[in-house]
């Protein structure tokens, strides 16, 4: 599913003019994430990307495998979104971004965290390393506190620009 999100983005990114999408990488600062923009999830301490498979759980949502990936240039870790589209969304899909500071929108430099609406728990990770996935993922997982470990950073991407209103 993240696959064809990227593929998407690189269409949109070679289609238009270089005004109008904004290639960055995890460096950049200040860059504003707008919706529609393909982004790779960063954990803030580990500096691994948030990753999916298109692998489906053998239990629970039986929706496809997320986990935190090393490598930065794996095409399985760029977003838009997590499940679903029209009819196929429900509200276990949702998530609230909280945003660390000052500020209502978010950019790139700012740490957020995701809260998934339904369970109440925080997109979490930590440095435990599944045994039977290969590559040396690390977990991923929901947490009802707020801890150090569920915080989040933009890492690199495709940023659409903010539209000027006219």
């Amino acid at each position: 599913m993240a696959f064809s999100f990227f593929a998407i983005a690189i269409f949109l990114f070679l289609t238009l003019d270089s005004d109008y999408a904004l290639p960055v990488s995890a460096a950049s600062e200040g860059v504003q994430i707008t919706y529609g923009s393909v982004i790779k999830l960063m954990h803030e301490r580990t500096k691994f990307r948030l990753h999916s498979h298109d692998v489906p759980y053998g239990s629970g949502s039986g929706q496809q495998s997320v986990t935190g990936f090393p490598n930065v240039d794996d095409s399985n870790s760029y977003w838009v979104s997590c499940f679903g589209g029209e009819g196929e969304s429900d509200t276990g899909d949702y998530w609230r971004l909280e945003i660390e500071g000052s500020g209502k929108t978010w950019r790139q430099d700012q740490r957020i965290r995701l809260h998934h609406v339904d369970t109440n728990g925080y997109l979490h990770s930590h440095d435990k390393k599944y045994q039977r996935i290969a590559g040396g993922q690390q977990e991923v997982c929901g947490v009802r506190e707020k801890r150090a470990d569920n915080v989040w950073l933009a890492g690199e991407g495709v940023y659409l620009p903010v539209m000027e209103s006219k």
